[in-house]
C-alpha cells in the first residue's frame, strides 16, 4: 500500500535529558561546594560592610573627621594619586560659632595626602559679604591652615574633633555635639607671611 503509515515505530531515545544516579561522591561534595559557595557570597558581604567610611579616610591621613559634615553618603578615592570625591546628601550650609558660615556642595573634591589636601573644590566660607572657596587645607601638628588662595587662617585641630550638622552646625540642640568645644578664633595672615 503506497502512503501507508509504517508499523514499526522507532524509539526516540530520551535518556540524555535525564543526569545519571548521583554518587556518593557528589552526594558529599554538593552540601561541601554549597557551603563554599555561601562563605565566599559572606565574605564578599562582610568586605563590602568593612570599606572604611570618608571620615576614617581623613584621619587615615592625620585629618580630624569634622572637616567634613555629617551627611556624607559615598565617595571614592585613586590611592595612586590622592584624587577623591565625597559626595553629602544635599548642598550643606551653617554657621560655626555665629563668626563663620561654611558651604558644602553635594560634590565635593580634591586630592588628599598626609597633612594636605589640595585643589579643593566644592567648599566655601564667607568672609564678610563673599563667598570664598577654600583651595587648600593643611595641618602643621595642632593647627590646621585653611587657605582661600593668598589669604588663609589657622584653627586648632580640636575645633574639628566632631563633624558639624548641616543647618545647624556644632549648635544643634539634639545632643549629640558637645556644646563645649572651643570657640573659632582664626589667625588670618597673607600666605607666604611670617
Amino acid at each position: 500500500m503506497a502512503g501507508a503509515l509504517p508499523t514499526q515505530r522507532h524509539k526516540i531515545q530520551t535518556d540524555f535529558f535525564f543526569l545519571p544516579e548521583p554518587t556518593r561522591a557528589t552526594a558529599t561534595a554538593m552540601p561541601r561546594l554549597l557551603a563554599f559557595v555561601l562563605a565566599l557570597l559572606l565574605a564578599g558581604a562582610s568586605y563590602a560592610e568593612e570599606k572604611p567610611t570618608a571620615y576614617d579616610l581623613l584621619e587615615a591621613y592625620d585629618f580630624p573627621r569634622g572637616i567634613l559634615p555629617k551627611g556624607v553618603v559615598s565617595y571614592t578615592l585613586d590611592r595612586s594619586t590622592g584624587d577623591f570625591t565625597a559626595t553629602l546628601n544635599a548642598t550643606c550650609e551653617f554657621a560655626i560659632q555665629g563668626s563663620y558660615s561654611l558651604r558644602y556642595q553635594p560634590t565635593v573634591s580634591g586630592r588628599i595626602a598626609a597633612d594636605s589636601l589640595t585643589g579643593l573644590r566644592g567648599v566655601a566660607v564667607k568672609v564678610l559679604l563673599f563667598w570664598l572657596n577654600i583651595v587648600e587645607v593643611s595641618r602643621r601638628g595642632d593647627q590646621l591652615e585653611f587657605s582661600v588662595g593668598v589669604v588663609s587662617a589657622d584653627f586648632g585641630v580640636d575645633n574639628f574633633l566632631e563633624s558639624p550638622q548641616c543647618g545647624c552646625g556644632f549648635d544643634c540642640v539634639d545632643g549629640d555635639l558637645s556644646s563645649s568645644l572651643p570657640s573659632l578664633e582664626p589667625n588670618l595672615r597673607l600666605r607666604g607671611a611670617f
